[in-house]
């Protein structure tokens, strides 16, 4: 029976090997799933915007909530609540897609050349393109009403990236576990919501009581979100500590899950 690597370094290694097989599942991936709509890829860009806009008047204009001391507009609450989305909907549509993985693709499976560790990366890949597309709309809003971004806008890709992490690994095990478990599929979804209304996506964490502010930073979407916020939003550099923190925790959940995934590989072909 093949033996599969397990070390971290095969982690990497296996993504550079099979980089164009990435890029052209990436493609596919991304293409297909507007393929036979009228607008094609420009719903990618149409979505974003919609949001924004419903946002703006949910939370704004219904709920007339305030960021701060109140004093800024409903624009500028809802371009900071985006964010929050933006992050959240990376997380979300990675983690959704996770237990289906491998059950979708059994011609892969049965393939013993196919590089099934790739699937999460091309899920990862596909949900940065669209984080990309919601990313231009909201620099646009802030250009054409705010006027120009924060420097440290720049630093965005380095504060997702522990998330980016977390996110692969999990999405390792549970791609895993779905085979092996139907049911993962079905609690995955809940608990992705449950994340949702417990991290400070829709408020900020300041307006969690102190006492509970613990449990909310337990959440793996807070410190991504309060960070994104900082850098594009607020004009802030993240606590270097905390950052290092969680892109050594990003990095060990990343190698957990891709261990647990090589480990547990070898009955995929039986259970399907």
């Amino acid at each position: 029976m093949q033996a599969f690597e397990l070390s971290p370094t095969a982690l990497i290694s296996s993504v550079w090997r099979h980089r164009s097989l990435l890029a052209s599942l990436v493609q596919r991936e991304v293409l297909g799933r507007y393929r036979g709509s009228v607008l094609g890829l420009a719903w990618s860009f149409f979505t974003p915007l919609l949001m924004l806009s419903v946002y703006t008047f949910v939370f704004g204009v219904i709920f007339k909530a305030r960021w701060g001391s109140g004093a800024e507009s409903r624009t500028e609450f809802a371009l900071v609540l985006f964010v929050g989305m933006m992050v959240f909907n990376l997380f979300a549509e990675c983690l959704s897609r996770a237990p289906s993985l491998v059950l979708a693709n059994p011609n892969y499976v049965k393939r013993v050349v196919f590089p099934l560790e790739v699937l999460p990366w091309v899920t990862e890949a596909a949900a940065l393109f669209h984080l990309g597309v919601s990313l231009l709309v909201w620099l646009v809003a802030h250009l054409l009403l705010l006027g120009t971004p924060p420097a440290t806008a720049l630093l965005l890709p380095a504060v997702i990236l522990p998330l980016l992490l977390f996110t692969l690994g999990a999405s390792w095990l549970l791609a895993s576990l779905g085979v092996y478990l139907r049911d993962v599929g079905q609690f995955i979804n809940i608990l992705i919501t449950v994340l949702m209304f417990l991290a400070p996506v829709f408020y900020p964490a300041t307006a969690v009581p102190e006492s509970l502010r613990g449990w909310l930073y337990a959440n793996p979407l807070t410190l991504p979100i309060e960070m994104a916020r900082d850098v594009l939003y607020w004009g802030r550099l993240p606590n270097g500590g905390l950052w290092l923190a969680s892109l050594a925790a990003g990095g060990l959940v990343a190698w957990a899950g891709f261990a647990w995934f090589q480990k547990t590989r070898k009955g995929f072909a039986d259970v399907l």
